[in-house]
């Protein structure tokens, strides 16, 4: 793979050095420059190029809640509005990422090392990959818990509902699409500095308990204010966790790292 004038692949016999040679400092200016204009114009023009697919994705956005039994209507002359620059900002940022990547890569690359650039290819396919998951599992399992828990709780407590405003349910999924994709990349954060060696595996198991505290703070702090939806989140979180652990042992055992005793039992 090749990004601008750097290419992932490592030229036979030659050690894992740096690619890029020296330039003066005002080089590295220009291209830092270069990078950020090119960021904000590939992001404005991904803000634009969402516009033409705002009223299909108002419809995405209504769908967790069609077997609702209230009407779901706009409510407000600038609910239309509201949610168009929602999802311009919203989907816009995603839109414009591919690109935001491949420029920040571009500036990047040539001043890492070939094992470093490929921890870090590594991990934003796995991120992509967790983000998809968290975005499925919240559209697909959780916003439809959490209508149909908030709806049982309004007729337990006698609030009839009929009418629900178009501009707070479109906010409510968006927000809750946004926390599970980006909770789900805490995992590789930690796989990230285990990989490197910053974080060993051991230490990931002696704080287990205080992780799993953290883990259901998050999913708390994130989610609709239902316990459904925060297990929902915390569950798969946690499981990550225990994956991230027995990952990291793996590639100590790979380095030839033994585990260190526990200095308590001994």
């Amino acid at each position: 793979m090749k990004i601008g004038r750097f290419s992932m692949k490592t030229k036979q016999g030659k050690a894992d050095d740096y690619d890029d040679p020296p330039r003066p400092f005002i080089e590295h200016l220009i291209d830092l420059r270069n990078c950020v204009v090119r960021c904000a114009i590939a992001w404005m023009l991904c803000e634009i190029a969402i516009v033409p697919c705002a009223p299909a994705i108002t419809r995405w956005l209504m769908a967790p809640a069609a077997q609702s039994q209230s009407m779901i209507q706009g409510l407000s002359w600038t609910a239309g509005f509201d949610i168009l620059i929602d999802i311009m900002l919203w989907g816009g940022t995603a839109l414009s990422l591919p690109f935001l990547l491949f420029f920040i890569l571009r500036f990047i690359f040539p001043g890492l090392k070939h094992s470093e650039r490929t921890v870090i290819v590594f991990c934003l396919c796995f991120s992509t990959i967790l983000f998809g998951g968290g975005v499925w599992m919240a559209y697909a399992a959780t916003l439809n818990i959490c209508f149909q828990v908030l709806q049982q709780l309004n007729v337990w407590m006698g609030v009839k509902v009929e009418i629900i405003r178009l501009d707070q349910h479109a906010d409510i999924v968006i927000k809750t699409i946004m926390a599970f994709g980006l909770a789900f990349q805490l995992p590789l954060l930690l796989l990230a500095l285990g990989w490197v060696g910053i974080v060993p595996s051991k230490m990931l198991r002696d704080k287990r308990r205080h992780a799993i505290v953290i883990i259901f703070i998050i999913a708390m702090v994130l989610t609709p204010p239902d316990p459904v939806s925060q297990i929902v989140m915390a569950v798969p979180m946690c499981l990550l966790y225990e994956v991230c652990i027995w990952v990291i042992r793996l590639r100590e055992i790979a380095r030839g790292k033994k585990d260190e005793p526990d200095p308590v039992a001994e």
